[in-house]
This record gives structure tokens, sequence and C-alpha cells, in this order.
């Protein structure tokens, strides 16, 4: 999979952009605040049609304009695709082949993308947060279904919520309606820790081979699912939906008395661990980082491996946060693999020396000239 075309109209600093890539790597080079960021995030729209740095679809349209629109030309192994988001004050429109899409599940997974920004290297030391949304962007790409089902969950999720509160309030009593919306959160986190269990046993699978070759033999990621349903329970669909179920009953007083949902996905975390111990608490800022970038490498493949597609790769002004050996190790690992896009104030060191015929575009102030 690769984009081939890229055309912006009023987003972010780029007034009106038509810019093709090449399939390897594509270096954008420039100062701060000229633009770099801003067409790595474009691109990240044009596949999951939200933005990685606002929820705010209008800080993309830019300065003094009503709409904006991004387009592509994507390359997978079926054909072409075009894509095009339109935003405006009133929300956006999502087309694949120039046809209007009704829901966003049936836009996303057409362009699949991995970026991998400085502030990935919060996954390991961040906030379960962070880790879940990394989960549920990940896999949301991989599959409709997973996409389907976190979006109806969040919607489940948002009622309950507000009828705990209610309850918890005296406005409301009924606890039949409690009922029903707990088995369909159930229903719906059921299907969500499934399928991530069946993904992050596989992710594991890769990063752990690539977190061996990082660390020379010497170190073994495995992660760790951290949720309330219980090992035993994890065997299947059906037994987590029975045991959340459960738990819901069982923890009824204690979600009235604080009114919220104290169970489920959106309270899960994932731990990674180096040698059985938490990487989180017990290990070096190497570690750490390795971690992250084993994961991030893992996910190229599994990808790959799922939908039978390599997703384009973005590099933030990652370079700089790594050392040597690992910006060594992911060049290495990504060249003459996947489409990659990488912004940086120089091209210089390792990363000069490792990639192979490198499409140059220098950006300044919202315009692009590309180095023949």
């Amino acid at each position: 999979m690769r984009l081939e075309e890229l055309k912006l109209h009023h987003f972010r600093n780029y007034q009106d952009l038509t810019v093709s890539f090449g399939p390897g790597v594509n270096v954008l080079i420039g100062e701060n605040a000229q633009g770099k960021t801003n067409l790595l995030e474009a691109i990240y729209f044009l596949a999951l049609a939200r933005s990685h740095r606002t929820s705010n679809d209008r800080e993309l349209i830019g300065w003094q304009a009503d709409t904006a629109q991004v387009f592509g030309r994507v390359q997978k192994n079926s054909g072409t695709t075009p894509l095009e988001l339109d935003l405006s004050k009133h929300g956006k429109k999502a087309k694949v082949n120039h046809l209007e899409q009704a829901k966003l599940s049936g836009y996303v997974g057409q362009l699949n993308v991995i970026l991998f920004a400085p502030e990935d290297l919060n996954l390991v030391k961040g906030s379960p947060q962070v880790r879940r949304r990394f989960m549920d962007m990940e896999f949301g790409q991989m599959s409709h279904k997973y996409l389907y089902n976190t979006s109806q969950y969040r919607t489940i999720l948002r009622q309950r919520n507000r009828y705990l509160k209610e309850l918890g309030s005296k406005k409301q009593s009924d606890m039949v309606l409690l009922d029903v919306l707990s088995d369909q959160l159930a229903a719906y986190g059921s299907e969500i820790i499934s399928a991530r269990v069946t993904l992050l046993k596989r992710l594991e699978v890769w990063a752990a081979q690539v977190h061996q070759e990082i660390s020379q033999q010497r170190e073994q990621l495995s992660f760790r699912y951290e949720t309330s349903v219980k090992d035993d329970d994890l065997l299947d669909t059906q037994h987590v939906y029975d045991a959340l179920k459960l738990l819901y009953k069982q923890r009824r007083d204690k979600e009235l008395f604080q009114r919220t949902t104290l169970i489920g996905p959106h309270r899960d975390d994932l731990k990674f661990l180096v040698n059985d111990k938490d990487v989180s608490s017990f290990g070096s800022q190497g570690q750490q980082r390795t971690t992250a970038l084993s994961v991030k490498l893992a996910e190229i493949d599994l990808m790959h491996e799922q939908t039978g597609e390599y997703p384009v790769l973005l590099l933030d002004d990652v370079l700089s946060e790594l050392d040597d050996s690992r910006q060594t190790h992911l060049l290495t690992a990504i060249q003459d693999k996947v489409q990659t896009f990488l912004t940086t104030t120089s091209l210089s060191g390792v990363a000069q020396k490792l990639i192979h015929q490198p499409k140059v575009f220098r950006i300044s102030d919202g315009e692009i000239q590309t180095d023949h």
C-alpha cells in the first residue's frame, strides 16, 4: 500500500498543494513551524478521518477559510483508490472512489498508517488511556468489526453513565433499563476484549522478535493485558460476555454510588514486560524506548498479516529522539519494505548513510520544493 498523490486545499497552512510521492522513503526537510508535521497530519487525517493532534476538526481549516479538502490517491494490491475528505463548519464528508460514505467505518481502513512521533515514546510510561487509544486506533484500521464495536460501545457507555447519574440523583428509578444497558455494553465490550486479546498475542510475537534483535538477544519482551475479566474467562467471546454481565451485577451498588461504569474495555490496560519486569516501573529509559520502537515496528508486520497490505509509515521528527543504534535498526527494518514519510530539520548522520535513494522535499511556509 502506498500514497501516490496528495492534494490539499485550505488545510492548515497549505492553501493549494498537489504533490506526488515516491514508493520508498520520502524525507520532508524544513525548519520548525513551516508545515512538515501539518503534511503528516494531512496523511493521517486522510487515513483515519481524524487528527492525531486535535479533536477539533475546525482547527484543520486554514486561516480565514470556511472549508478544507484533503484528497489522496492510494495504490493497493487491488488497484488504485481515490479518497477524499471535505471539511466545513457543519462537519466532514468522507468519500471512497468519489462515493460518499454514510459511516466512517466504511471509510477507515482504505489507507492504513502507523504514526511514530516523539510522544509515542510515552506509550510505555504514559497513562492507561494512551495505551487504550493505541489499541483502538491500530486495531480499528485492521478490522471494520473492531471499529464498529468500539463506536457502539462508546455510545452505550455514554448512555449508561448518564443513566447511572440519573439513578444516583433519584431522577430515575427503573433498574430494568440499567440491566438492558448493561447487557448491551457487555455484548460490545466482550467483542472488543476478545479481539484485543487475539491481536495482542500476534503483536507480541512480532514485537518480541524485534526487541530481541535490538537488545542483541539480552532481553525478552512480553505483554500483559489487564482487565477485570479473569484469565479463565478470556477463552472466547461468550465467556467474556457472561463474565462482564456478572461483574456488572456484582458492582451495581458501587457503580450507583460513584455514578459511573467501573468495568469494561474502557478501563483496561496493557503492560509491557522486559524479562518479566514491568518496563514502565523498573525499566531504564533505554529499555522503554526500545520497547516503544519494537511495538511500532511490530505493527507493520501485524497489519500486513491481518490485511494483506503493508501500511504507510509516518515518522514525525522521531529520529532526533533515538540514539544511533536504534536509528540504525529502525531505518534498516523499513528499508524497501514500506512507504515512509520522515520529517526532520536535516538529513545527516545515520539517516543519510542508511536511506537508499530518498525522495527529498524541502518545506518552507507551506510551500514544497522537490530535490531532483
